[in-house]
C-alpha cells in the first residue's frame, strides 16, 4: 500500500543528520535482498513498509512524514542548524539523542509559555575573559549542594540546585542491548537545557554536569565526549579550557589550595597517591582528573602522568574483566542475570513544569505519564 508523504520533511532530516542519500538508503535497506532505491523513497507516493523502515531510524512517528506542513529549518529548530561542527565527531545515535532532547526542549518551552511559568535566566552570562576560578567560587556558594559521599545522591542534589535557578538537567540511559551507543557524555542546548549520559561512574557524570554548567554560563552550545587524554591537551580551545577549569574549581573547593602547594608528583613521593585518593573521595573529582590538573599545572611530568594514567586504565581493565568472568560463572551455573534498566534522574524543574501544565488544563493525564515516563498507576504520586 502506498501513501502520499511530505518529501521535504524527509530531506530536512537528512540535512539535520548530515546523511547522504546513499548512506540513508543503505540504512533503511539493511537486511533486505533488494535494496530500497531513491525512486522508492523520493517519489510523491511511498510504500507504508518503507515509511516504517525510515521511522525505525528517525523515530518521529509515521504521522510526521505524512504531515503536509513544511518542516521547520530555522536555527531555533535544531542545534545542527545553529552550529556546523562540535567537539566530538558525533555518531548517528548521538545525533538522535540530541534531536530528541531538542524536541523535548521546544515542547517544554511551549508548555511553560501556556502555563505562564517564569523561565527567564536567573544568573548572569560570562565570557572567557572572566576568571573561571573566581566564577566557580561564586557559583559554589550559590549552587553547590550539601556534600555526601554517595555520588548518585550528590548528583541528584546538584540537579535540584540547578532547577532552583531555571536550569533543566536531563539524564539519558543507554540499554546494554543497543548496538550503537551515543559517543557523547553530555551537551548544553540554549537557553537552559543540560543533558547527561548515565555512566557507571557517577564521578564522570558529576564532572560532565559541572563542565556543561560552564557552557551554560558562557551561553556556548556544545555536544561532546569528555576524554581525559583530550582534557590534558594544553592546546584545547579557549572555551573548552575555560569550561574544564570552571568544573575543576567548582568541584575542588578549598582542597584546591592543597593541590596548588603539592611538590611535583613522582616515584619518590609515591605520586601523592594517598592524598589524591582522599581528595577524590571528598570532592567527587576522579583521581585521574586530579592528576590531569597536576599535569596542567606542571606538577607532574608528562612521562609520569602517562605512567599513572596507564596504571588506572590497567586497573579498570582488570575490574571489567573480573565482572565479565563473574557473569560467565553465573551463566554456567544457570543463574539468571537480573536487573531492570536504570531510571534517569528527573529534574524537579521538569516535574513541576509538567504538573503546572496539567493543573492549568494544558496537558492531560496521558501526556503527563508520557512526559514523565511513568505508569498510569503511579500518576497519583505526581498529581493530586
Amino acid at each position: 500500500m502506498k501513501v502520499e508523504h511530505n518529501i521535504s520533511r524527509l530531506k530536512q532530516l537528512l540535512k539535520m543528520y548530515k546523511l547522504s542519500a546513499t548512506e540513508f538508503l543503505s540504512k533503511i535497506s539493511e537486511g533486505l535482498k533488494n535494496s530500497i532505491t531513491e525512486k522508492d523513497v523520493f517519489s510523491d507516493k511511498i510504500e507504508i513498509a518503507h515509511l516504517k523502515r525510515i521511522d525505525k531510524i528517525f523515530e518521529k512517528g509515521i504521522h510526521y512524514y505524512l504531515d503536509p506542513k513544511a518542516p521547520e529549518n530555522s536555527k531555533e529548530a535544531s542545534v545542527f542548524f545553529r552550529k556546523e561542527s562540535f567537539g566530538t565527531d558525533l555518531n548517528f545515535r548521538a545525533k538522535k539523542v540530541v534531536s530528541q532532547f531538542e524536541e523535548l526542549k521546544i515542547s517544554i518551552s511551549a508548555i511553560s509559555k501556556l502555563a505562564e511559568l517564569d523561565t527567564n535566566r536567573k544568573v548572569p552570562k560570562f565570557s572567557i575573559n572572566d576568571n573561571p576560578e573566581k566564577v566557580a567560587d561564586e557559583f559554589r556558594k550559590l549552587l553547590y549542594p550539601k556534600f555526601t559521599n554517595i555520588r548518585r545522591d550528590f548528583l541528584k542534589s546538584l540537579i535540584s540546585k540547578l532547577a532552583e535557578h531555571n536550569i533543566l538537567v536531563f539524564e539519558f540511559v543507554e540499554t546494554h542491548s543497543r548496538k550503537e551507543k551515543a559517543n557523547i557524555d553530555g551537551f548544553f542546548l540554549k537557553p537552559n537545557v543540560i543533558v547527561l549520559k548515565r555512566h557507571q561512574s557517577f564521578r564522570r557524570e558529576i564532572f560532565t554536569l559541572a563542565h556543561e554548567l560552564a557552557h551554560f554560563l558562557l551561553e556556548k552550545e556544545e555536544i561532546e565526549l569528555l576524554n581525559y587524554e583530550v582534557m590534558a591537551d594544553k592546546h584545547l580551545s579557549s572555551i573548552e579550557r575555560w569550561c574544564n577549569d570552571f568544573a575543576y574549581y567548582f568541584l575542588i573547593g578549598e582542597y584546591g589550595k592543597i593541590i596548588k602547594k603539592l611538590d611535583p608528583a613522582n616515584a619518590s613521593n609515591d605520586y601523592h597517591f594517598d592524598l589524591i585518593e582522599s581528595i577524590s573521595d571528598n570532592t567527587h573529582l576522579s583521581q585521574i582528573a586530579l592528576f590531569t590538573r597536576l599535569l596542567f599545572q606542571n606538577q607532574i611530568s608528562q612521562s609520569n602522568y602517562n605512567k599513572v594514567r596507564n596504571d588506572f586504565e590497567e586497573q579498570f581493565k582488570k575490574y571489567q574483566e573480573e565482572k565479565e568472568r563473574e557473569k560467565e560463572i553465573q551463566k554456567e551455573k544457570g543463574i539468571k542475570q537480573r536487573g531492570s534498566v536504570a531510571k534517569p534522574i528527573s529534574s524537579p524543574l521538569f516535574v513541576s513544569t509538567i504538573q503546572a501544565a496539567f493543573y492549568e488544563g494544558i496537558i492531560n493525564e496521558y501526556e503527563v505519564c508520557k512526559k514523565l515516563n511513568i505508569k498510569p498507576e503511579k500518576l497519583d504520586k505526581f498529581i493530586q
